[in-house]
């Protein structure tokens, strides 16, 4: 086991589930056998993912379990309702039962399809999410968010359906890509915004040594991350209040994600681009000073992030997109907002005009 092992834990009564992070936790034989109750399991990854990692969480698995690996296509296009009926077909194929457990090994793709198929299968088995990207270790992993996307809308049909661990190997992020490594500290920079002053002045302070991907300071970043999504999926799992928060960014992203089509822009890039355009809007109605919307712009591009909306995207595009978004409730649009560093608001009063001043001014 690591030496530099954190566990932390999502606090949700009998459904209370650990978060373990440290390197080479993969190799951890007893983190990940000893969150797999039945005899049966099944993982799921993909063609990029598998190569690196599939054989040693294999390896940690007795001999005694009936194993099924399914290798999903990579990228944000294939989250979709083809996908998750070719993994089932394959589960169904090898006779899996109801005491099953799922395995997530990969990035957001592959753990929104692996949980959303946890969630429907024989109406519920158990799963444990290994998430290998840092968007995926940061955010998506921890909270129970499942989803596929449909032509009209990301993430629009899917369950609330949490993990019963989610075990983050740092040493993952090895491998990973420039951008989609860029993309992951997007959520991490959302969480100082909302949530941790402190913690934002921190990233502040330690841009370069997160895009140098140093060690330590990396380590802090995600395990920071996931405390304060701990502790607001904990106080309201089913997002009707405090959890909406989290989607800073993510209304704006969505409509772009869905105008270049998936898997163009990564969801890290859409919700930098999103953030930004979150916060300067606080900033017109005064709820923040416009030196913030300044140092937020810097920070993202200091990390490799893009900070403007693609420039064929008018405020009307915009706003039919944003109208089919899953956050709209009775016609309203809904938007988080800062009304201050650290402190996050969901309004459902923006104006097409605030819109059309913002995106097309």
């Amino acid at each position: 086991m690591s030496q530099q092992q954190t566990t932390l834990h999502v606090e949700l009564g009998d459904r209370r589930y650990p978060i373990y992070v440290g390197a080479s936790l993969l190799s951890a034989s007893n983190l990940i056998a000893g969150a797999i109750k039945g005899r049966q399991v099944v993982v799921v990854t993909n063609e990029t993912i598998a190569p690196l990692y599939l054989d040693t969480v294999l390896r940690q698995l007795p001999d005694t379990m009936l194993v099924t690996s399914v290798i999903l296509p990579d990228g944000e296009q294939y989250k979709t309702w083809q996908t998750l009926g070719d993994l089932f077909d394959q589960v169904l194929a090898a006779r899996h039962n109801r005491s099953t457990t799922f395995i997530a090994l990969g990035g957001g793709v592959v753990g929104d399809i692996t949980g959303f198929a946890a969630a429907c299968y024989q109406r519920g088995v158990d799963f444990i999410q290994i998430p290998t990207t840092l968007l995926a270790q940061v955010d998506s992993s921890v909270g129970g968010k499942t989803a596929v996307n449909h032509p009209l809308g990301k993430n629009m049909i899917g369950a609330f359906y949490q993990p019963t661990a989610v075990v983050i190997d740092t040493s993952t992020l090895a491998t990973l890509g420039e951008r989609e490594y860029a993309a992951g500290l997007a959520e991490v920079v959302k969480y100082g915004l909302i949530y941790d002053p402190e913690f934002h002045r921190w990233i502040c302070a330690n841009r370069d040594l997160l895009a140098a991907r140093d060690v330590d300071t990396l380590r802090h970043a995600i395990q920071r991350s996931c405390e304060i999504k701990a502790e607001v999926v904990a106080a309201d799992e089913r997002e009707s209040g405090l959890r909406a928060i989290l989607n800073l960014g993510h209304t704006f992203g969505h409509a772009i994600e869905t105008h270049m089509g998936y898997g163009s822009w990564l969801h890290g890039e859409a919700v930098a681009a999103g953030m930004v355009m979150a916060v300067r809007l606080s900033a017109m109605r005064g709820s923040v000073d416009v030196d913030l919307v300044v140092e937020l712009e810097q920070l993202l591009v200091d990390l490799g992030l893009p900070v403007w909306a693609p420039q064929d995207m008018t405020s009307a595009t915009f706003i039919d997109l944003m109208a089919l978004d899953k956050k709209v409730i009775d016609g309203q649009m809904r938007f988080v907002l800062l009304n201050a560093l650290g402190s996050a608001v969901v309004v459902d009063d923006v104006t097409e005009a605030e819109l059309t001043a913002l995106i097309d001014g």
